[in-house]
């Protein structure tokens, strides 16, 4: 199983058996919140009516239509609303399978990108400590979570690591985006340095580091990076699989701090999780300068089997009529202070050394126990789930992402559920 303590999970299996609204269902019949949309990705709930509709019919008129040389109607309906959604620079949208997969592809474009303007000595790549991009060997080369990569051989050269922004001494308990750490942006100035800023094709980021405990971006950070990646050429990457479709109450966390990278990544949200899609939306700079030679030549050597799956844009697409029609990609600022105040009541409680969020998310970071880290988080996660509701853990930090239907009676139950069993931890 991924991701996963095998042998503690089959002698104890946690067994979810149906899914609908805010709530699953295990093989014993409790009701458990989610705490967590899923993986991150059921932004809109579950069993929701408008998807699986959409899904159902799409299966009944067009199961399958190959990528290659072909298209079908959804996916160019997908990529426009997709294009009308995000930022006003992004006019394309190239389609994946997963949130790896879209890091994949954007990885290539970029490289590729370069070379298609005369720029062909632009193959560095440049991510970021403690950075999640995905499981794929690009995704774990530019990507900073130690036990994602440290056995699995030399990974991708020519990569480099911006320090990650994670400031417990001077930024703890911190109420949406941090004071300190702009200056932590300049590294890459360091780095451009090192290798000559000539060498280096893109800057791959998460906006807000979702995986890795929920890092947030300190004040003025993001635009420091960005003055920096355009003043050297260099293209900049958002990984926003996590913090797209409403996570922190817009659309995409490009506009929510009004940074525009060149490449955005996505997948969770864009189907609510519940066909495997991912898309990765470029600028038409990006786009046009591979739209030449002649006609007859593929442009773009570079898709896969499943790119763009008519049922997955049948998801796509009910998923994005529910965001619309129930306000959900917005909502999250709506709900944001309420959040922001229950969390914090958590302040004081043994072994919590931070708590952070923003939008609709949130962490709360525990104490490591000497000698085995992970295990406190771990048995909170254990403990919580017999109480009725669902947490994340990595490393010792608990994270947070309810689905954007939450109600504040829900944030009530999930935070003085939470609250109890911090309580018991030893």
């Amino acid at each position: 199983m991924p991701f996963t303590a095998n042998r503690q999970f089959k002698k104890a299996p946690r067994m979810l058996v149906a899914a609908e609204g805010m709530h699953y269902t295990t093989a014993d019949g409790r009701q458990i919140l989610d705490g967590t949309a899923g993986l991150w990705c059921c932004n809109a709930g579950h069993k929701r009516p408008k998807i699986v509709q959409a899904i159902q019919e799409q299966a009944a008129e067009l199961d399958y239509a190959p990528a290659f040389q072909m298209g079908h109607p959804k996916v160019f309906e997908l990529a426009n609303r997709l294009v009308d959604l995000a930022p006003e620079p992004f006019e394309h949208a190239f389609f994946t399978n997963s949130g790896s997969e879209s890091v994949e592809t954007a990885l290539k474009i970029a490289i590729a990108y370069h070379r298609a303007r005369g720029e062909g000595q632009r193959t560095r790549l440049i991510g970021r400590e403690r950075g999640y991009h995905g499981v794929n060997f690009g995704g774990i080369s530019v990507g900073g979570i130690v036990n994602n990569r440290k056995v699995f051989g030399s990974l991708l050269t020519g990569v480099d690591h911006l320090p990650h922004t994670h400031d417990l001494k001077r930024n703890a308990f911190t109420r949406g985006q941090p004071e300190h750490g702009a200056e932590l942006a300049d590294e890459l100035e360091r780095i451009c340095a090192l290798h000559g800023p000539e060498t280096i094709a893109a800057v791959i980021v998460e906006p807000m580091a979702g995986s890795t405990g929920v890092l947030l971006p300190p004040k003025d950070y993001l635009q420091r990076l960005r003055a920096i990646t355009k003043k050297h050429g260099i293209l900049l990457i958002f990984d926003e699989v996590i913090t797209g479709f409403g996570r922190l109450g817009a659309p995409f966390a490009a506009g929510y701090f009004d940074v525009m990278p060149d490449m955005i990544t996505c997948a969770k949200g864009l189907t609510n999780g519940v066909i495997p899609m991912g898309a990765v939306l470029t600028t038409a700079q990006i786009h046009d300068a591979f739209m030449t030679g002649p006609e007859h030549l593929i442009e773009l050597f570079h898709g896969y089997t499943y790119s763009g799956n008519p049922i997955a844009c049948a998801a796509g697409l009910g998923t994005l009529d529910t965001y619309a029609e129930e306000g959900l990609l917005t909502r999250g600022a709506e709900l944001a202070g309420y959040w922001e105040d229950a969390l914090h009541s958590l302040r004081g409680l043994p072994h919590v050394i931070d708590i952070r969020n923003m939008g609709l998310i949130g962490a709360v970071e525990l104490e490591p126990i000497a000698g085995e880290p992970t295990k406190r988080a771990f048995s909170a996660f254990l403990k919580a789930y017999e109480k009725g509701i669902l947490i994340r853990t990595t490393g010792d930090i608990i994270a947070l992402s309810p689905p954007l239907i939450i109600e504040k009676d829900h944030i009530d139950q999930l935070i003085g559920t939470l609250g109890d069993v911090l309580k018991t931890l030893d």
